[in-house]
């Protein structure tokens, strides 16, 4: 069909669309045949149009574990599966992929999005968003630009000179959306240079519209608008959420005033209704769910959204877990100690084996319809061969009540009974929140103001346990006997720290078997929007000290083959809105770790984490399985790896520094509001490249597999050194998938070492392979500032033929002819 003109709507009517009508949809408009449009979160699973609870979805790995395998056909394998999941909610905009780069280790949000390095999270980029938008679900690429921490994110001002941000920052978009016209784009929170980037003209208008010609939508991170003419003008096409915000009255009023021009207006309802188009959402029949008209999401000839796989079906769970273990990366593996054969007996030890962390924390959680521990996955293959033994502590903060451990106390079901009420003690609502927390204030359509929340469960284990209140306000919690009060405040006025990071606090209580606990709260305001924000319950069985744990682990690694540690990180380090302030592992696992492995005959790491973490120990232990975020077939997933039943050919993806500080760039606090980005484009592997760091732990393109591999005959295909060829033979007894990684170096001391290109193959062991990889134009540039322009690289230098810069295989010379 045409797209309506905007000027079948008067400006109200016009500027009434380009706000939120709900937290995940946007306002229909039946006179020009435009219905809902409905979005969704969805880095790591298709949340739906709730912030918590929700229907039950499918869980994926992390992005960054994805992105270890280097494999293109994944990524477009996991967007059609996100359409998949999409159509079956009817979801139209999938609010993905994450591109900003790892810039430094201490990144909170570094789960969510690819790579360090700009070429390989553009190119897996556009292969997802290829994926989502060939079955019909709009791609919405973020967060735009310079966005790669979460400290003080709403003010930073993040400082990047014009080169690094064309060249390093905004390149993964500018890929993105030549080579798979990604639909939408999020502004971040953010400035950029001074200027929020909500209102960045020269980024959205002069580089984004204009020099990529780009056609689709520019939508605000969530609350990140804040003016109206400022905002309209700099390219800003949609402000979310709604139905409240800063456009609106103040928008019609600024185009009346003549500050805004009616024409850019007319361009911004033209983007929205284009990606209505797009999506499904305007034509004939609007309103529909995707699915039910030509043009929907996911619309395949002889399969309706009713035949779409169950997030818990056979062939869901095969292709959750065949895509995190292919992106598992072994980082040490001494003696051949992986894989472990089959009859060998193992300790398994640790807290992240029995409580594994299969996803991060903030706007990327959902809620699968289950989560496969380590010990578990591991005993389904190894049975009785298996000893399992919890570990120390890893997190500070208290957390909600893991379903099972605390049940509904009148249904028995798994989770929390909740229940809402007004100032005059009515009843105003109750629910079930399988999670152990809720949301207050968002997500609900409360009739009058929340005044107390209730939040109870039964314990069927009882015994000595913690409990207690997650979520701003004053307190009471009754377990047993036992009374505490407490006041609970925010340490900042955003309304983030009350959705994603809420205090919390507990007390130790002896609770009998099949008791309930009872905690009540009169919520705080957490700002200008009212009270609102997560509340749950708090309780768990009662830590055991530190030596208590340590002394059960070493017993049982010295009477296993192999001790098997998994350790990590949590949603305390790998969040949305919190940055990390070290690389070291939290709680005593390092000190487990070497305690174990001075016993155990054999020893292996597992690290359940998406991000670098420091290993004192790394010379003591036998091999390390770096796992990440692997999903809900996490459990299944690791156990395939470590046993080789899958190969984990994962290449890692951030560069792993070797102490605290030592990166190319390490602060993620703002001074006096500004972040600057002084490293330029020496980010990662690029500096520690260039000796502006101390030389790593490992470095990016590391990963060894599960055999060895032999370089030969590597020459120029062309003078430029666009085009190389290599020969790989797999020298080991078994087949193995090898990443041809191509590096350039030029001789200008002032560029940086950069991946130019990389292609896989799969080859039987004993076996040789001709592998070809041609290098992407977009990184054989520089930017011009004095004629502000693009210029090519002289093609001099060296072309290095690497499996990461720490095992460069071959170099071949570039004189510049």
């Amino acid at each position: 069909m045409t797209t309506p003109h905007p000027a079948s709507l008067d400006l109200p009517g016009k500027v009434a669309l380009l706000t939120g009508a709900s937290m995940f949809t946007l306002r229909p408009e039946p006179s020009i045949g435009l219905g809902e449009l409905r979005m969704s979160d969805g880095p790591t699973g298709v949340r739906g149009m709730t912030f918590t609870g929700g229907r039950t979805v499918a869980l994926f790995p992390n992005a960054t574990l994805l992105a270890s395998s280097w494999n293109t056909g994944s990524a477009y394998e996991v967007g059609r599966m996100l359409a998949e999941e999409a159509v079956a909610q009817g979801v139209h905009v999938v609010l993905g992929p994450t591109i900003n780069l790892h810039r430094s280790p201490l990144g909170g949000r570094l789960f969510e999005a690819y790579s360090e390095d700009p070429l390989l999270s553009g190119v897996l980029a556009a292969a997802y968003v290829r994926g989502l938008q060939d079955h019909g679900v709009g791609a919405c690429l973020k967060h735009l630009v310079a966005n790669e921490s979460e400290t003080a994110r709403h003010t930073v001002d993040s400082v990047v000179d014009e080169a690094t941000l064309r060249e390093v920052y905004l390149l993964p978009f500018e890929i993105a959306v030549a080579d798979a016209d990604a639909w939408s784009i999020m502004a971040a929170y953010n400035r950029v240079n001074g200027v929020p980037a909500t209102e960045q003209h020269h980024v959205i208008n002069e580089i984004v519209k204009g020099e990529w010609g780009y056609r689709g939508l520019i939508v605000s991170d969530w609350w990140a608008t804040t003016s109206a003419a400022a905002a309209a003008n700099g390219g800003l096409d949609l402000v979310m959420p709604g139905p409240a915000g800063p456009w609106g009255a103040h928008l019609v009023a600024a185009v009346e005033a003549g500050e805004v021009d009616e024409a850019v207006i007319d361009d911004h309802v033209r983007r929205l209704l284009l990606l209505a188009e797009r999506v499904g959402a305007l034509g004939e029949r609007p309103g529909k769910s995707p699915g039910e008209q030509p043009r929907s999401p996911g619309e395949q000839p002889g399969k309706s959204s009713g035949e779409l796989p169950a997030p818990d079906s056979p062939v869901r769970r095969a292709q959750l877990t065949k895509l995190a273990a292919e992106g598992m990366t072994v980082l040490k593996n001494e003696q051949a100690t992986l894989p472990l054969a089959r009859g060998t007996t193992v300790a398994l030890i640790g807290r992240h084996a029995v409580d594994t962390i299969d996803m991060g924390g903030g706007s990327a959680q959902v809620n699968p319809p289950y989560q496969v521990s380590v010990a578990e996955g591991l005993t389904a293959l190894l049975g009785d061969a298996v000893t399992v033994v919890d570990g120390v502590e890893v997190r500070d903060r208290p957390v909600p009540a893991a379903p099972g451990f605390a049940v509904h106390p009148v249904t028995g079901e798994p989770g929390v009974q909740v229940m809402v009420y007004a100032e005059n003690g009515t009843l105003i609502d109750e629910r079930h929140a399988a999670s152990g927390a809720t949301m207050i204030g968002i997500d609900d359509d409360l009739p009058e103001p929340p005044h107390v929340v209730r939040l109870r469960a039964r314990l069927p284990e009882g015994g000595r346990v913690r409990v207690g209140g997650i979520g701003a306000g004053s307190w009471q919690v009754r377990a047993g006997d036992h009374v505490e009060r407490f006041e609970l405040a925010l340490s900042s006025g955003d309304v983030g720290e009350a959705v994603l990071r809420p205090p919390g606090a507990t007390t130790l209580a002896d609770v009998a078997p099949g008791d309930v606990v009872e905690a009540e709260v009169m919520p705080a305001s957490t700002g200008p929007r009212g009270k609102r924000g997560l509340y749950g319950l708090a309780a768990h069985p009662a830590p055991d000290d530190v030596e208590s744990v340590t002394a059960r682990a070493v017993s049982a690694a010295r009477a296993a083959d192999v001790a098997v540690v998994v350790v990590g990180l949590t949603e305390e380090q790998e969040t949305e809105s919190v940055d990390k302030t070290t690389l070291r592992l939290p709680g005593a696992q390092d000190d487990m770790v070497t305690a174990v492995a001075a016993a155990a005959r054999r020893t292996v790491v597992v690290v359940n984490a998406a991000t670098p973490i420091l290993m004192p120990w790394l010379d003591q232990v036998d091999a390390v399985l770096w796992a990440g975020l692997p999903g809900q077939e996490g459990g299944h997933a690791v156990a395939a790896a470590l046993l080789g039943d899958i190969e984990p050919a994962g290449r890692l993806v951030t560069t792993f520094p070797a102490a605290d500080g030592a990166a190319p760039a390490w602060s993620v606090t703002p001074e006096e509001g500004r972040l600057g980005y002084t490293e330029g484009a020496f980010v990662g592997y690029r500096g520690h490249e260039a000796g502006r760091a101390p030389q790593p732990a490992f470095w990016f393109g590391h990963g060894l597999g599960y055999t060895t591999w032999a370089y030969s005959d590597a020459v120029l295909l062309d003078e430029q050194g666009r085009r190389v060829a290599v020969t790989v033979t797999n020298t080991g007894g078994r087949s193995g998938r090898e990443v041809v990684q191509v590096y350039f170096r030029p001789d200008d001391p002032r560029q940086p070492v950069r991946l130019v290109g990389w292609q896989a193959a799969t080859v039987p062991s004993g076996e040789s392979a001709r592998v070809e990889v041609s290098a992407d134009p977009r990184v054989w540039r520089r930017w011009d500032d004095e004629r502000g322009t693009w210029e090519s690289l002289p093609a001099r230098g060296r072309i290095l033929l690497a499996r990461g810069l720490g095992d460069v295989r071959a170099t071949l010379e570039l004189t510049g002819r």
